[in-house]
Order: structure tokens, then sequence, then C-alpha cells
């Protein structure tokens, strides 16, 4: 994939689109939806590629999620739609087709609609969340991980370190069945990483790269992913969140002199996946 430099800083505002009756509308799907960054970074790359598109964020509640696909779907203006937390597993049994890993990550979150109101899914966090951390110099072969969450980010993602050479990987997770669930999966793809679940944190400080892909902090007063007292110097501690963009666990760990990494290079890193999959470039 092309890992170039995709958007200025967060701060800058992306570039005005004057709207007209030939604009191609995309959407981010989310619950909650003010702290997206999708709508920003892709006005980006549509204007560097040229595209009369805009992308909106729709905020939708799980239980309408059905009803809004199908809405969408008789929209013969509209290209497709990056879904995000919490909808990334429902995602997967809306779609008509799952295209790349999608099905055995049991997530989707990019959908294409076609122009007989088919959507397509694919699955593309894993790889932005890996490349995300190579770019920062973050090499994840070879390196004991722990991973927060058993979602549909966190799904995409251990497949993705996985893939990447991780010496061994163990899924945290709240209901720890969900998250043997998860591990069981990835050992049968990947059985060279020694892959575990559980649902409770153990000796945090043993590992080397420390990922949180569940929604804590998403919110002020969320709790903690995972307790922070062993952090230490020489550990990673990177999130998949990207607003707030350093989260309370961040914090933590850049106090306990942690490297911390954090989550929009993830998006930055899949974007153009994203406006490929969903038509908008080539």
């Amino acid at each position: 994939m092309d890992t170039e430099t995709l958007i200025a800083p967060t701060e800058a505002r992306a570039p005005m689109t004057e709207i007209t009756g030939h604009t191609r509308l995309y959407g981010i799907l989310a619950d909650p939806v003010a702290q997206v960054k999708t709508p920003q970074v892709m006005a980006e790359v549509f204007a560097r590629h040229g595209v009369d598109g805009v992308l909106v964020p729709m905020q939708v509640a799980p239980d309408g999620l059905r009803q809004v696909v199908d809405g969408l779907r008789r929209m013969k203006n509209f290209g497709g739609f990056i879904a995000t937390m919490p909808h990334k597993p429902a995602m997967l049994g809306l779609c008509d087709v799952i295209e790349g890993d999608g099905a055995r990550i049991g997530a989707v979150n990019c959908v294409r609609r076609e122009e007989d109101g088919r959507m397509v899914g694919a699955m593309l966090d894993g790889i932005g969340f890996v490349t995300g951390l190579r770019q920062a110099g973050i090499e994840p072969s070879g390196r004991r991980i722990l991973l927060a969450g058993a979602g549909g980010a966190a799904s995409a993602i251990a497949f993705a370190l996985a893939e990447a050479g991780a010496e061994a990987l163990t899924i945290l997770n709240r209901t720890a069945a969900r998250a043997e669930d998860l591990a069981a999966r990835v050992a049968a793809a990947y059985p060279s990483c020694a892959t575990s679940g559980t649902g409770t944190a153990g000796d945090v400080g043993g590992y080397d790269l420390i990922a949180n892909a569940t929604s804590a902090g998403l919110r002020a007063g969320d709790p903690l992913p995972l307790p922070v007292e062993a952090l230490h110097a020489g550990q990673v501690v990177a999130e998949a969140i990207m607003e707030p963009a350093e989260t309370p666990l961040l914090a933590e760990a850049r106090a306990r002199g942690a490297t911390v990494h954090p989550g929009l290079p993830m998006l930055r890193c899949q974007i153009e996946l994203m406006a490929r999959h969903m038509g908008a470039i080539a």
C-alpha cells in the first residue's frame, strides 16, 4: 500500500469543496460520531486526487443500522461508507459480498455500494495499524504483545500483528470467552505466533508492545483498559482511539517512561485504501 504522509497536522482544516448535484456522496457511520477524524482526512485525499466527493459523518445507533444501510442502497449518488465503533462486527452480516480477510476477522470497516445497490465490505484496520507502527519505527515482528479488546478493530489488529511476525500475542477482554475465541482463530491462521486469550491482564510489565483496541478512553471518565502501574521505559503503548489524541492510557504510559503511539496513524495509513475500495479513486 501507499505509505506516504496523507494529511497535514490534525489541527489543520480540510479545504472546503463546492457541493453540487454532481458531487458523489460517501459516509462514516458511528455512534457517537463527533470524535471521528475521517471526514477531514478523506477530504485531503479527495482534493489531492481531484475527486468531486464529500464524506459525511452519520450518527447511527446500533438498532437502526440495518435500516440505514437499506436506505443507502437506494441512493444512486452514494458511493460507500466507512463503519467504525460500534458497527464493525454487525456490518459483516449486512454486506452482500466480503473481500479480503473480513470474514475470518469477523468485522467490516469499509463498504462500497455497487450500482445495483449491493454492498461490498472489507476490513482495513489491521494493515493500517501495523503500517502506522512501522512508519513510526516500531516493528511488531519478534515482539511479545498484549492487545486489549476483542471487537471488530481488535480482531483486525490481532490478525495483522500475527501476520507481521509477532512472537507472542495475548488478547485481553472483559469477557474471557471472546478473547479466547479470537485467539483460537488467530492461532489457526498463524500457528507460529503463540496466541492466547484471557480476561485478566496479568503482568503488564512483561510485554514489549501493548495496544488498546477497546473504546475505553473515548469518553471522559472511561476506566483505563488495563492496569498501568507496571508500565515502564522500554515498552511501547499504542492506541486505536483517534480522539482524544492522547488518551488517559497514553498519558499514564508516557508518565512512566514508555514510548507512546497514538491512534490517528492507523487512519492515515489506510485512508487511501478506503478511498480505493469505495471506488472514489483508481
